[in-house]
């Protein structure tokens, strides 16, 4: 070996070690930086001509284990969602109050029951019937707020989604940036270890709002794509582009969050994204808080009819002058249909002695009132003139009214034996005519209607209805016109359920016997239907028809609907806890003060059987409202634990794969201060052999001198 030749391998080795020290420095350097990623300068040995020519640095790159990372981004995505879901469902949940206290929200349901039933003890007690209503009153307004608040946690999240997107939008376009910075460096063979570490805490904190799959490029740098494979950055960057709903409330329609792929593709992002805040944030705002929501309006929309339901089965005393219905959304003709069973409505006097009554019997599409054969269409003119003057009965805009003339009250009573009913209500009952609460719009949606009922609306109205997927994202938005015809529920059902220019491709709507319209998709676990606009205006009622029949998320806000009628709140005199008694005697009162049955009834309310439609992922049933008042308590409380838990345990898991990641690609000082002394070694051996390489030189030199 010539000396020569020495002298380069020693060089070489200078060098090497020069480089591995310099390394060794950056590390050490950086051993508390966060996400900093160890550096390795790998050697290998130099051949020329067969022979061994020294050693050289190949590349310096980064100590990743691709592995660990992904199990990382991972960990980290699904660490981020589970927390913003339990964010934002925990303030829902403390919405209702501690479920161990006797002051939460379904605690006052019970509560409310038995000041009914105590006030039934001393139904005169004016105090008694103030603190009542205003226990009543104050439950409406609590459910009010809850779903106020509800609507609220969902704008959060709409708003937090559109910041999420903001975020996104530069970290992809930085990354792009650095995959060129990386890209001609590794051209150059320069140490492009920087940028990378740069790139990967880019890609960290990406994966705080999406889950993303990392691939290495041959020529440098990385290309991410979604779960799905769409694109977020190769040659160049994606773009992520959402528009804020804003003010969020029942009739808000959220648009989609699209990606535009480098190439120029667009898609929807969600259709790729499973983890991730935006995930966790799109997750609260579309399931768990219109679930929550759609629960309470549920109870609430049920507490309020049974209310009703017992207070329209009494009478106050005096009985009041004017009896004034519900908005039904139908023409009288079409209300009247249906019933069955037997009601009486009376006009009794300032003492309660009855002055005239009309017994009214159903019998499918006919009626007698006191024996005089009627119809739907002459319903009006016979019961007014059996009445004989001392009340009258008018039917405009909907609404069905009762008004005693000359000083008289009116009061109805159902028989006992065979009371009225449609659509599981009595007479008094279906029309609002005594309601205890009210609202605006309607509240229950078992109209009565059959295939073969005029639906009201005008031929040309339409409804567009939005068809999404599994993952939330639109799929199609379907608008459906109101047909032309005789206008019947037939023809609408048709129309609602066309496979070319209705739902028919995905579902089918049905009316049931109790006139209540539903959508059932053919794949409920990857179809969901929502309204994102009604344009339909019902007459006489002047409701839309996703009003009148609950569809989209109406029914989900249905409980800040409520309030006690307002002329109870300001006389609690008027709340009835009397029942007509229809066998009283001719002259002797039919309607007492001192009787406090009607008290009794409302008492009751908690204890009836109850029929509970499906709402929020329940399937709904027969239940007392009471019972399902628990079981709601106990289904928030349960969610509430259960996105803590799921949140602490990705948590956990997210620390885990961190720590994992950390011991194989993090700095340890033990091992770098070995690799120091190691590297010092290997200088100062190249640097004695290039001494005794010039030694030899200077002997060689004498001697030829």
């Amino acid at each position: 070996m010539s000396l020569n030749s020495i002298m380069n391998i020693a060089t070489s080795g200078l060098k090497t070690a020069q480089t591995q020290l310099r390394v060794t420095a950056d590390n050490i350097a950086n051993v508390d930086t966060p996400g900093y990623i160890r550096k390795v300068a790998d050697q290998s040995a130099a051949v020329t001509n067969g022979y061994g020519s020294g050693v050289d640095i190949t590349r310096v790159r980064l100590a990743t284990d691709r592995f660990l990372q992904a199990a990382s981004l991972s960990a980290g995505a699904d660490a981020a969602r589970q927390t913003v879901r339990y964010e934002l469902y925990d303030q829902i949940q403390n919405q209702f109050g501690d479920p161990s206290s006797d002051s939460n929200f379904f605690a006052q349901v019970d509560k409310l029951f038995a000041s009914y039933a105590t006030l039934a003890e001393s139904p005169t007690s004016s105090a008694g019937r103030q603190d009542t209503i205003y226990k009543t009153q104050a439950i409406f307004n609590q459910a009010s707020g809850i779903a106020s608040q509800i609507q609220s946690a969902r704008q959060e999240a709409d708003g937090r989604l559109q910041s999420a997107i903001e975020t996104v939008n530069p970290l992809l376009e930085q990354i792009a940036k650095l995959n060129k910075t990386i890209a001609s460096g590794t051209v150059t063979n320069e140490d492009v270890t920087g940028a990378q570490n740069a790139q990967l805490g880019l890609i960290n904190e990406l994966s705080k709002y999406m889950d993303v799959k990392v691939e290495a490029r041959s020529n440098g740098g990385v290309t991410l794509r979604t779960n799905a494979g769409t694109t977020l950055v190769g040659e160049g960057a994606a773009t992520l582009s959402y528009q804020s709903a804003g003010t969020v409330d029942a009739t808000t329609a959220f648009s989609d969050i699209m990606i535009t792929e480098p190439s120029g593709t667009r898609w929807p992002l969600l259709d790729g994204v499973s983890s991730g805040q935006i995930r966790g944030l799109v997750e609260i705002r579309d399931v768990d808080a219109p679930a929550a929501a759609a629960r309470l309006g549920e109870l609430t929309a049920k507490l309020a009819d049974e209310l009703n339901r017992a207070h329209n089965a009494n009478s106050s005393v005096p009985a009041p002058t004017t009896l004034a219905g519900r908005n039904t959304g139908q023409s009288l003709e079409n209300a009247l249909t249906g019933f069955t069973g037997t009601t009486t409505i009376t006009a009794v006097d300032a003492a309660g002695v009855v002055q005239a009554s009309a017994r009214i019997v159903f019998s499918g599409g006919t009626m007698t009132i006191n024996g005089a054969a009627a119809d739907p269409t002459s319903f009006l003119s016979v019961l007014n003139a059996q009445m004989g003057g001392a009340a009258t009965a008018s039917f405009s805009d909907g609404k069905l009214q009762l008004d005693g003339a000359g000083g008289n009250g009116v009061a109805i009573a159902d028989d006992a034996t065979s009371p009225s009913a449609k659509g599981g209500r009595g007479f008094s009952h279906w029309f609002g005519l005594n309601d205890l609460v009210s609202t605006t719009t309607p509240s229950f949606y078992e109209t009565g209607l059959t295939l073969a009922s005029e639906h009201g609306f005008d031929p040309g109205e339409s409804l567009t209805l939005r068809v999404s997927g599994q993952s939330g994202s639109r799929q199609r938005d379907i608008t459906v016109s109101v047909p032309a015809g005789t206008g019947t529920m037939g023809e609408m059902l048709g129309a609602l359920n066309d496979p070319i220019t209705g739902v028919g491709r995905y579902g089918s709507f049905s009316l049931d016997a109790a006139g209540k319209l539903a959508f059932k998709a053919y794949d409920p676990a990857a179809t969901t239907l929502s309204v994102v606009n009604d344009n339909t205006t019902q007459d006489p009622s002047g409701v839309s028809m996703s009003q009148l029949f609950g569809l989209g998320e109406t029914g989900a806000t249905r409980a800040g609907a409520y309030t006690v009628r307002s002329d109870i709140q300001q006389d609690p005199g008027k709340l009835a806890l009397a029942q007509l008694n229809l066998s009283a005697a001719a002259g002797a009162p039919a309607l007492s003060k001192s009787d406090g049955r009607g008290g009794l009834v409302l008492g009751d309310v908690g204890k009836k059987n109850v029929a509970f439609g499906a709402a929020g992922g329940n399937s709904g049933g027969t239940k007392t409202l009471s019972s399902y008042a628990a079981d709601f308590a106990g289904e928030i409380g349960g969610k509430a634990s259960a996105a803590k838990t799921r949140s602490e345990t990705a948590n956990a898991l997210a620390r885990e794969a961190d720590s994992r990641r950390t011991s194989a690609e993090g700095v340890n000082m033990d091992e770098e201060l070995v690799n120091m002394t190691t590297f010092q070694q290997a200088y100062n051996a190249s640097a004695r052999l290039i001494q005794a390489s010039k030694d030899m030189y200077d002997v060689l030199i004498g001697i030829l001198q």
